[in-house]
């Protein structure tokens, strides 16, 4: 077969602009029973030429062509009616219908037109199985699972019916190494089937892993299609960002002081069970754990997002007991919590840069109770300024922004308050290598001064990159504490492990035994 019948989909001389050009003039074809990665830092491009594969933004200029023909979508629906499927970083789910309903929505099995429940139900299990879902019930609220969850559920939605071309934006970003495993052998099975596949990451190891081609944007040019045999991981970085990156961080000279963050036997329902520790002042102390292991709930516990069943909080230097029992409590006691779902719970994305950092700041821009503009804008230039925020001015809508610039207005938004404990939840999720490096930046700076820092990450080489200590969360419990020097990979992920081995064990003891 030659080359060219091998070309499923085609673009030739696409360009986006909104207020300014985004990309520019992109020729890039996609091979059948093939995945091409595509990579680069955040605001490159990646998102916005996905989203015109598939079918949810139309191209300034140029043409593509599907299977030979002229292909214009006009809507995600009308690209997914020809097999053209988008896995994106922004979940497409209903969080009040369930895992089966989300599953099947566009095609409920229905008898006598009545939806048959069983049936669904049969579907659903076998989509997710695909997937590694067995566990859930396909009856749960798709609000009740987490981020992790939400996201294995919409590629498994993808997964069903006829697939030609599937595209994968930042697939991997909250899923445990369990499911990265199981996606990567789904992967496998579409590309022993002729689907082409676009691969978007930042994880060059997973691209390196499962990728045949790359193809590189930068400032929204195509810098590179290649074989990806021909670059190392190294090479990469230096086409994505044009500069070199070291694989380790200098966090400068800190003093690490007394505590200024003691939890005390937090628990909640079974998500959170007996959890203490404590944070010192410039210290940065991460939290690993499995997907589900009762890392976010612990930040919404400590937060007071959500309300503790038992435990409670001291703060400050010297430690005392506070009640926190709102977010308002929180920051009203110096913590800040910069959350894992910065659209859903960060963000105003129909709302200028300037005003979703204004939120949280209102008493340091108003006067007499009326907003300064010239404060606001100040603010916005300072913080678009530090965090390196590529935007066309303060008054861009956020909504605009490339996912990695969303997260870093979301953390500016905390830079001007004096919280001395800031709670990290996946800061640099959906964030490229370049920009990554820039937020560990960030927290060092923070910590050197003097502020206590947790942080939540599901890259367990991150952790182990810029924090002081560890601790490892399992099933609910804190299982241990590593110090810096002093752990292993090895060590970090056993102890990810153990809570739930000793929970299977416990309920292998409680059952009932059948009489021989």
């Amino acid at each position: 077969m030659s080359a060219t019948a091998d070309v499923v989909l085609s673009v030739s001389g696409i360009g986006k602009t909104y207020t300014q050009p985004v990309l520019g003039d992109i020729d890039l074809s996609l091979l059948r029973g093939q995945v091409l990665a595509l990579t680069g830092e955040n605001g490159a491009g990646k998102s916005t030429l996905s989203k015109i594969i598939g079918g949810l933004e139309l191209p300034s200029t140029g043409q593509m062509h599907f299977k030979g023909a002229a292909y214009q979508p006009g809507s995600r629906s009308g690209a997914e009616r020809l097999g053209v499927r988008m896995v994106m970083q922004e979940l497409n789910l209903l969080p009040t219908l369930t895992v089966a309903e989300n599953l099947f929505l566009d095609n409920l099995p229905s008898r006598a037109g009545w939806i048959s429940r069983k049936r669904l139900r049969q579907l659903a299990q076998a989509a997710m199985a695909q997937v590694g879902l067995e566990a859930i019930d396909p009856d749960t609220p798709v609000g009740e699972l987490g981020i992790g969850h939400q996201q294995m559920v919409e590629i498994a939605r993808n997964l069903i019916g006829d697939c030609h071309v599937l595209i994968l934006d930042e697939p991997t970003a909250m899923l445990s190494a369990r499911e990265v495993e199981l996606l990567f052998t789904q992967i496998e099975r579409l590309r022993q089937r002729g689907v082409a596949i676009i691969y978007i990451s930042h994880r060059l190891e997973e691209l390196k892993r499962i990728a045949q081609r790359i193809a590189v944007l930068r400032d929204g040019k195509l810098v590179c299609v290649e074989p990806m045999s021909r670059y190392s991981s190294e090479q990469l970085v230096n086409l994505m960002v044009g500069r070199e990156l070291g694989e380790h961080i200098d966090l400068g000279r800190r003093e690490i002081g007394a505590p200024i963050l003691r939890v005390n036997g937090l628990s909640r329902a079974d998500k959170v069970r007996d959890v203490s520790f404590e944070v010192r002042s410039g210290e940065i102390f991460g939290i690993s754990g499995l997907i589900g292991a009762g890392r976010t709930e612990l930040l919404r516990l400590i937060y007071g997002a959500d309300v503790a069943d038992s435990g409670s909080l001291e703060l400050g230097s010297p430690l005392r007991q506070v009640c926190v029992d709102s977010p308002v409590a929180a920051v009203r006691n110096g913590i800040a919590l910069i959350t894992e779902d910065r659209k859903g719970e960060g963000l105003l994305l129909s709302q200028s840069i300037s005003a979703n950092l204004a939120l949280g700041n209102m008493p340091a821009i108003t006067r007499a109770g009326v907003l300064d503009a010239g404060a606001e804008r100040a603010l916005a230039q300072r913080q678009i300024a530090a965090m390196r925020i590529r935007s066309s001015g303060p008054e861009q809508l956020v909504g605009e922004l490339s996912g990695g610039n969303q997260q870093k207005v979301v953390i500016g938004r905390w830079l001007e308050r004096d919280c001395q404990v800031l709670l990290f939840d996946e800061p640099t999720r959906g964030i490229d290598v370049g920009a990554k490096f820039d937020i560990y930046g960030l927290l060092a700076e923070l910590a050197r001064q003097g502020r206590a820092l947790v942080v939540v990450s599901s890259d367990l080489r991150e952790l182990m990159l810029i924090c002081d200590r560890i601790g490892v969360l399992s099933a609910g419990c804190l299982i241990d504490t590593f110090e810096r020097e002093h752990w292993t990979q090895d060590q970090l992920l056993a102890a990810a492990f153990a809570g739930y081995q000793k929970r299977d064990a416990l309920l292998h003891e409680a059952a009932p035994r059948n009489p021989v």
